[in-house]
């Protein structure tokens, strides 16, 4: 990669970083006293933490935080919010947010295995432990996607014919 094009992609996942920042926020506030609002709150740390060390990798090769990307980051999510409808009875606008979650960490789990590639010729990018970074990613991938599957019965159930009449 070159310098601007590391840059670029730094501040790509910093967008998203702050996309998934905002849906955990908006998730904890909603969620409030719930079970669901204290894996919100415990995955907003670990997210939070993740993207600290972001910035710091996109500061020492030249990135900045902020910006247009970050701005239409925060926009969408506020405009998701209309539609993942998080306090829905039938729940979909939370399934919808978990699995948009999902993709974000996947996302991030490859971000720090390509850095983790680029490490050993791009010295900005030394004393990062990439290695615990791929395993928090792996870690939180598996948080979500438990909270998921735990809505797909709720979610999908509401909507599925009786299986007497399926067979008809």
């Amino acid at each position: 990669m070159t310098n601007n094009a590391l840059q670029t992609y730094l501040q790509d996942h910093l967008a998203g970083a702050l996309h998934a920042i905002e849906l955990l926020k908006a998730m904890r506030a909603h969620f409030t006293g719930q079970p669901f609002g204290a894996f919100a709150s415990d995955m907003l740390l670990e997210v939070e933490a993740d993207r600290d060390i972001l910035v710091r990798l996109a500061e020492s090769v030249g990135a900045t935080s902020g910006g247009m990307k970050e701005f239409g980051a925060w926009l969408a999510e506020k405009v998701s919010r209309l539609k993942l409808k998080h306090g829905s009875s039938e729940g979909l606008g939370t399934f919808e947010a978990l699995e948009f979650l999902l993709l974000g960490i996947h996302g991030k789990w490859a971000l720090w295995r390509a850095l983790a590639a680029i490490a050993s010729f791009d010295s900005r990018l030394e004393g990062t432990d990439f290695a615990e970074l791929i395993a928090r990613a792996e870690s939180q991938h598996e948080k979500v996607e438990e909270q998921r599957l735990a809505y797909v019965e709720t979610v999908f159930r509401l909507g599925a014919p009786n299986a007497s009449a399926v067979r008809g």
